[in-house]
């Protein structure tokens, strides 16, 4: 299961502020997303409860992946501790920028070019191909198990998942991730 938490420090998630942005190629629509489970939690305990009730009743392997925007500017060790309570495990996907709290289970990171990278270890690293200033051999020494290249999506998506293919291919530490999703026309 997804929660996805608003607000970013490298993006307001403003259309009119993606030309400055230190993230411009963001494709999550963050902002004012009050649909379904969607809302402002009063507690770590009401957010726990809300994850549970949205996963159901089925008890085996329950896992929570937090993403945002920037969900290390809201997730804490007090949410962490609430989900675990209610048997999950928990996962992260960050930019990188700011120290994830204790009580994680997988942290995912995915530098964005121009921002200053705080963590340098985890569980994976995920650049997303191709990004002007970001060479993914500047990662290469990172102290990650796994390491990713996801295609950026957009207009030139094809010839980005090319160029990505190509990289991976020439680089064999690097695995290539798609977003499996948008290929079969999931939003």
């Amino acid at each position: 299961m997804f929660c996805r938490f608003s607000g970013c420090n490298l993006w307001s998630g403003r259309d009119v502020d993606r030309h400055t942005a230190t993230c411009s190629f963001c494709d999550t629509d963050f902002v004012g997303t009050n649909g379904p489970g969607g809302g402002a939690f009063s507690t770590a305990l009401d957010l726990a409860a809300a994850i549970e009730a949205a996963w159901g009743a089925e008890p085996s392997r329950r896992f929570v992946v937090f993403t945002g925007g920037e969900p290390l500017l809201q997730l804490d060790a007090e949410v962490l501790a609430a989900v675990r309570a209610r048997g999950f495990e928990s996962a992260v996907e960050t930019n990188g920028t700011m120290n994830v709290p204790p009580g994680l289970d997988w942290v995912c990171v995915s530098p964005k070019a121009g921002a200053v990278l705080h963590l340098r270890g985890g569980d994976e690293v995920k650049v997303v191909f191709p990004q002007d200033g970001m060479d993914p051999a500047t990662m290469a020494e990172l102290d990650f198990r796994h390491f990713w290249i996801q295609p950026m999506d957009g207009a030139t998506r094809e010839a980005n998942t090319a160029a990505a293919v190509r990289y991976c291919m020439e680089n064999p530490r690097w695995r290539l991730s798609l977003q499996t999703h948008k290929f079969i026309g999931m939003p």
